[in-house]
């Protein structure tokens, strides 16, 4: 019996430190995840925010050069869309209901609600839309690959 009940012990011993280093590895997931979302979340707002400066260059350098990008109007490739900017200055914007979707251990999918004021082609203009972007690192760079907006209705 003696030798029984050390068995269990040691059986449950076994479990409990399975499921402490399960615990561990899922608390380091959790951490990476979160870390890779605050970059990107952050990278997303610097890009907006350069929208907002008319900064074109820190803009510009935010895409990859293989970057697609999707409207109302169709797609568009890195330089189209910075060279429309030019004539576009956002005023103030804010991020609502942010969603965050890892692709990787260095990319991931946002998703939010984006409300915008400012002024395009010298018209003042105010919207609300859906929008999603893909980032991913390449090299020691945050890059953002793909980016959609959706009118609300």
């Amino acid at each position: 019996m003696k030798l029984f009940s050390k068995y269990l012990m040691a059986v449950a011993l076994l479990i409990v430190l399975g499921l402490c280093i399960n615990s561990a590895k899922r608390s380091a997931l959790f951490a990476a995840e979160n870390s890779v979302q605050e970059q990107i979340v952050a990278k997303e707002r610097q890009e907006l925010d350069a929208l907002k400066s008319g900064d074109e260059e820190v803009f510009a350098n935010l895409l990859a050069d293989d970057a697609l990008f999707l409207d109302p109007r169709g797609t568009g490739t890195k330089v189209e869309v910075v060279s429309h900017i030019a004539d576009f200055r956002l005023e103030e914007y804010s991020m609502e209901d942010i969603k965050f979707v890892p692709l990787s251990a260095t990319s991931g999918l946002i998703a939010y609600k984006l409300t915008e004021k400012g002024k395009a082609h010298g018209e003042e203009f105010s919207a609300k839309a859906y929008a999603s972007a893909i980032w991913t690192k390449r090299g020691d760079k945050w890059l953002c690959i793909f980016s959609q907006e959706t009118p609300t209705r």
